[in-house]
């Protein structure tokens, strides 16, 4: 079966956004590229249907989805990034602290603080988008906000003071 070359395109406009998203989830590099293939397998075989519609949003449901069922599979949350394979791209010790403090976030703060502040996704897009009330998606936010901003780490690298 050939690809659609508007999917192709798409895909190609995508993948490092997802990609990231997915590596900001996960953790790893590895799991996250395992994520975003499984979201372009899907988006295509619906592409038909998605392609006038919001294919990436779609691609999105299925990497928090898919992150999510692997959780409860796995009942495992890493926390800790792989410190023996280096992250793609500049600031290597930057994502390495910020996706290990992410790491330490429970799956659904992890999601909601992604959608939110790295995909930049409203409140109700970010509910649509989990299956949840925008009130949880507010609780949510504001403990993984609260949780990220005592860790010492994170404030050393974005060089806010410890606050009193």
């Amino acid at each position: 079966m050939a690809v659609p070359e508007d999917f192709s395109d798409w895909l190609i406009g995508q993948r490092s956004a997802l990609l990231r998203s997915a590596l900001l989830l996960t953790g790893d590099l590895a799991a996250a590229e395992d994520l975003v293939q499984e979201a372009a397998i899907k988006v295509a075989a619906r592409w038909d249907r998605l392609r006038d519609q919001q294919p990436t949003a779609y691609a999105r449901r299925i990497l928090y989805r898919d992150h999510a069922s692997w959780w409860r599979r796995r009942r495992e949350t890493p926390t800790a990034v792989d410190q023996d394979r280096p992250l793609p791209g500049p600031d290597h010790e930057q994502r390495s602290v910020l996706l290990g403090v992410l790491a330490g976030l429970p799956p659904g703060q992890r999601a909601v603080i992604v959608l939110r502040y790295f995909d930049d996704l409203t409140e109700r897009q970010t509910a649509d988008l989990l299956g949840v009330s925008v009130g949880t998606v507010k609780s949510q936010a504001h403990a993984a906000l609260t949780r990220l901003r005592s860790h010492g780490e994170l404030r050393d690298l974005v060089g806010e003071e410890t606050r009193p």
